[in-house]
């Protein structure tokens, strides 16, 4: 099961225990799966991990909602990083010594983002294009950006953030289902810097049949075209006008993007401390961005 696996993954992070919290956040209303995501969890917290299972009676925000909630756990306040994976992801164990380092002497970095691996890009042709397409993304683009920008578009999993970043930038918004590109955007604006690590690499999976595909292709690309009239609706939400004898000026102020994820499933919270930081990760189903591919269901099985 994949909560099987992505819970495994977290609970097995080479860290010290006392220094790791792991969050279940569980967002699914269908009571069957959330007793066996709390099976799961007393399993590993029997084994002497630190980990917690939280279910939100109220789904408002979906996965920028769930995220706000986690976050806003007295707890987090005595942390300082929190990192993000969909349900789906599973880190290999030095996830946390090949990230976490990055942010040591560097007080503007905000974000260290990793790229994604795909354990069925081998499926049929529909994964294996999806793969071509994804590794141009993160090869390409993703580090070019990184280099020569600081800046790239989070994609949404296998991150690491500063919280004082997140905190500065207004935090997890509900109101587009793009909220990794709207934190980012926030992020960037606010003068915090990204690092993208093309070796350090997550396990995850890409859709293999076409209506999965269609489905996560509408999300992902309905998303930015929500958050772009957003953000033009209220571009100019502060207008201050100062009038004097010789001038008539107005200053303008730019709004904050705001955003949701329409996820319907369960997420996972870890929470690390390293001498006073947080690391935190969190599980929950969402997709990936990538181009838009006109296939016929027959071509699956190629």
């Amino acid at each position: 099961m994949v909560y099987e696996q992505s819970i495994s993954a977290v609970c097995e992070l080479d860290w010290p225990k006392d220094r790791l919290l792991i969050q279940v956040l569980d967002d699914s209303d269908d009571e069957s799966i959330q007793w066996l995501i709390k099976e799961e969890v007393s399993k590993w917290s029997q084994k002497g991990v630190n980990i917690i299972y939280r279910h939100r009676l109220v789904r408002t925000g979906y996965k920028a909602g769930n995220l706000k909630s986690a976050m806003n756990c007295d707890y987090v306040k005595a942390y300082e990083f929190v990192a993000i994976f969909d349900a789906d992801f599973q880190p290999n164990s030095d996830f946390l010594t090949q990230t976490i380092p990055h942010f040591k002497d560097n007080p503007e970095l905000g974000l260290v983002q990793a790229r994604w691996a795909f354990v069925n890009k081998e499926e049929n042709l529909l994964t294996r294009l999806q793969n071509i397409n994804l590794c141009f993304h993160f090869e390409v683009e993703q580090q070019v950006n990184g280099v020569f920008l600081n800046f790239f578009g989070f994609n949404g999993t296998a991150g690491v953030w500063r919280i004082k970043a997140l905190e500065d930038s207004g935090g997890w918004l509900e109101r587009t289902t793009v909220e990794d590109m709207d934190i980012a955007v926030r992020a960037h604006l606010n003068g915090w810097k990204f690092i993208f690590l093309n070796d350090v690499k997550v396990l995850c999976e890409v859709p293999e049949s076409y209506e999965a595909y269609k489905k996560q292709q509408h999300r992902w690309h309905s998303g930015p075209m929500h958050l772009i009239r957003v953000q033009c609706s209220g571009a100019f939400y502060q207008l201050k006008v100062y009038t004097s004898t010789s001038c008539f000026s107005k200053v303008c102020r730019s709004s904050l993007w705001v955003s949701t994820l329409l996820v319907n499933n369960y997420g996972i919270a870890a929470i690390v401390k390293d001498h006073g930081s947080l690391l935190s990760y969190t599980f929950g189903l969402t997709s990936i961005s990538i181009v838009g591919i006109s296939l016929f269901e027959e071509w699956m099985s190629l």
